[in-house]
C-alpha cells in the first residue's frame, strides 16, 4: 500500500498523467505461480501432466470448461443437446469464440484436433483418453486408417456433433481436459510442429504466450480477443519450473511468488504455525503410488511385487513423512469417487505388521531371494524433498525387513516420467491425479490398452475384459460392480503399490482472490486477481 501512495504521489508531483498510473497499476497485475516442473512440451496434445495441465488451461478452452470451484460449466460451447440413448452429443459454439488472432473458432477446429491426436505416428501420451469417442481406438491403434470414422463431425460451422461408441457418463467433464481442447487449425497446418513457438501459437483461452525459456519459466498475457475477456482480471501469468519446494517456499516468503503449488512436507508444521492463513490442504482426487515394470525385471513377479508391497507402511509415511493428512492407500480408486461404492483394499492390510512381514518374506523366498541372494533393485523418483524422504522411507523399510537394496535414483520430473513410459526401470515413484470424477479414469491405468500411462506394462486379460464390459454398462450401479471386478484382479496382482490418496498442498498469497480449493487442485488464472492488502 505504501508503496503505490508513493509511486502516485511522485507521479503527480512529476506532472505524469493518471492513464500512466493506471498503466502502471495494470502492469501489477501478474500472477506468479511456482509451477513446480518443467513442460515437456507446449502442444496440449503431448502433455500429460498437472504442472502442464494448469499452463495449457489458461491458453486453451476445451468445449466444457472448470469454474472456479472445479465444477464443469460451458467452455467454447454455449450448450448442447445429448440423444436419448446417450450416444450422441450436439454442441453449438459461441458466436463470439475466437483464436488470439481474431480467427473465429469453429467446429472444423475440434475435428481437425480429435483427427490429429489419434494419428498413431504422433504417439499421443493421452490419445486414450478420448477413446469413448467412436472409431478413435480403430484409428490410434492402426486398425483403421480412414480418419473421418471418428466420431466428430462439423455440421456448421459452429455446430459440432460428437457420436460415442457407449454411454459415457462422465464425457462433459473429459471434454475439460487438455486431450479434447481445439486447435487453431488454420496455424497448425502452416507451422507444423513449431506452431506452439511464441509469436507462432495463437491460443482460444484467456491468455496467450508472450515467452517461453526452457528450464525456467513460462509467461502468459491475457487474451484480448477471448470471449470473456472483460472479466479477466490478471493481466499476467508466470509459471516457473523449479521443482525446489524449499526454494519456492523462500520467494512466497519473500512476496516473490503468489502461489505455490506444492510444499515440502518437513514444512508441514512449520507453515501451519507461521503461515496459517495461506497454507491451504484440502482433500484431491489423486493416488501417489509406486509403479512395477510386470514386463521386465524382478518385479514380473507378482510374488515380489506383493512381498514388496506388503513390508511398506503406509501409516509411517503419512503420519511421519508426508504428514498433511493424507490418507494410507491399500487399493486404487480414492474414497468418496463418484458412480463408485465404499474403497476397495488389499486382503492383507488390516493384519499385524510382524505377520505381513512373515508373509513377505516367505513370498520372496518362493521367487528365489532371501539371505545370501538379496533381491537389488533400482527405484526412480522424481525431484521433490517430499518423494525423496518417502523413497528413502520405503528404501529403509525394504532392507530391514527383506533385505531388498534399493538404489535411489532422482531425475527430474519431465525426464523421470518419459523414463516410465520408455519402460526403463524397475520400481518408479508416480502419482496420478483424476482427469475427470469417475473411477475409470483410476483403473484405466492398468487396462492393456491405454498405453503409455501404463507405466510398468501390466496385461491382464480378465481385467481388459472387465473393463471394456464396464464400458458398454448404462446401469451406473451394475457399471461400478463390474469396475470393482477390475480393481480387485489389480489389487490382488499387485500391479501397482498404493502408497496413500493425496491432499492439495498450496501457498496462497492473502493478495490472491478468487482462489477456490476443489477436489480436483485445479485453479484457472481467469478466475483470480491480485488485490493489494
Amino acid at each position: 500500500m505504501f508503496y503505490m501512495v508513493k509511486f502516485r504521489s511522485l507521479a503527480l508531483a512529476l506532472g505524469l498523467s493518471t492513464a500512466l498510473v493506471s498503466g502502471f497499476a495494470q502492469a501489477q497485475m501478474t500472477l506468479r505461480v511456482a509451477n513446480m516442473g518443467e513442460p515437456d512440451t507446449l502442444d496440449p496434445q503431448n502433455m500429460s501432466g498437472t504442472w502442464e495441465n494448469r499452463i495449457a488451461g489458461d491458453l486453451f478452452l476445451g468445449l466444457t470448461t472448470e469454474a472456479a470451484d472445479g465444477t464443469v460449466i460451458p467452455g467454447t460451447a454455449e450448450s448442447w443437446s445429448i440423444s436419448a440413448d446417450g450416444t450422441v452429443y450436439t454442441f453449438k459454439l459461441r458466436a463470439d469464440a475466437t483464436w488470439s488472432d481474431g480467427t473465429p473458432v469453429t467446429a472444423e477446429d475440434f475435428v481437425f484436433a480429435y483427427r490429429r491426436i489419434m494419428d498413431p505416428k504422433r504417439a499421443a501420451k493421452y490419445a486414450s483418453l478420448l477413446y469413448p469417442i467412436k472409431g478413435t481406438e480403430e484409428v490410434n491403434s492402426g486398425k483403421e486408417t480412414d480418419f473421418t470414422k471418428i466420431g466428430a463431425k462439423a455440421i456448421d460451422a459452429k455446430t459440432l456433433e460428437i457420436t460415442l461408441k457407449e454411454p459415457t457418463p462422465y464425457f462433459l467433464e473429459l471434454l475439460t481436459h487438455y486431450t479434447s481442447f481445439p486447435l487453431p487449425k488454420h496455424v497448425v497446418e502452416k507451422a507444423g510442429n513449431d506452431w506452439v513457438k511464441p509469436g507462432t501459437m495463437v491460443t482460444n483461452g484467456a491468455y496467450m504466450l508472450s515467452a517461453y525459456t526452457p528450464n525456467d519459466k513460462v509467461e502468459l498475457v491475457k487474451n484480448p480477443k477471448f470471449y470473456d475477456a472483460k472479466n479477466v482480471k490478471i493481466e499476467k501469468v508466470i509459471f516457473t519450473g523449479n521443482e525446489d519446494r524449499t526454494e519456492m517456499e523462500k520467494r512466497f516468503r519473500a512476496g516473490e511468488m503468489d502461489l505455490v503449488t506444492d510444499i515440502n512436507p518437513a514444512r508441514i508444521d512449520t507453515l501451519t504455525r507461521e503461515l496459517p492463513n495461506e497454507l491451504k490442504i484440502a482433500p484431491y482426487l489423486g493416488l501417489y503410488y509406486y509403479t512395477f515394470n510386470s514386463a521386465n525385471g524382478p518385479t514380473k513377479d507378482p510374488k515380489v511385487r506383493k512381498a514388496l508391497s506388503m513390508v511398506v507402511d503406509r501409516d509411517i509415511i503419512t503420519q511421519k513423512v508426508s504428514k498433511a493428512g493424507e490418507i494410507p492407500a491399500f487399493g486404487i480408486v480414492p474414497p468418496g469417487i463418484s458412480n463408485y461404492g465404499q474403497a476397495l483394499k488389499t486382503d492383507w492390510a488390516d493384519k499385524p505388521k510382524a505377520e505381513r512381514v512373515a508373509m513377505a518374506k516367505k513370498l520372496m523366498e518362493e521367487a528365489g531371494y532371501g539371505p545370501g541372494k538379496p533381491l537389488k533393485l533400482e527405484l526412480s523418483y522424481n525431484t521433490s524433498e517430499g518423494h525423496k524422504n518417502i523413497a528413502i522411507a520405503v528404501q529403509s523399510m525394504w532392507k530391514q525387513e527383506l533385505g531388498v537394496e534399493a538404489e535411489l535414483v532422482n531425475r527430474d520430473v519431465k525426464v523421470h516420467y518419459n523414463t516410465l513410459r520408455d519402460g526403463n526401470f524397475q520400481v518408479g515413484r508416480a502419482g496420478w491425479i483424476a482427469d475427470y470424477n469417475d473411477p475409470q479414469n483410476f483403473l484405466y491405468l492398468l487396462e492393456t490398452r491405454t498405453g503409455s500411462n501404463n507405466y510398468g506394462k501390466f496385461s491382464n486379460a480378465d481385467y481388459d475384459k472387465l473393463m471394456l464390459e464396464a464400458g458398454t454398462t448404462v446401469d451406473l450401479k451394475k457399471r461400478a460392480e463390474i469396475m470393482a471386478k477390475a480393481e480387485r484382479i489389480g489389487i490382488d496382482q499387485d500391479a501397482l503399490m498404493p502408497i496413500y490418496f493425496y491432499v492439495s498442498k498450496n501457498l496462497v498469497s492473502q493478495k490472491l482472490k478468487g482462489f477456490v480449493s476443489n477436489t480436483k487442485d485445479i485453479h484457472r488464472s481467469r478466475w483470480m486477481e491480485i488485490v493489494a492488502n
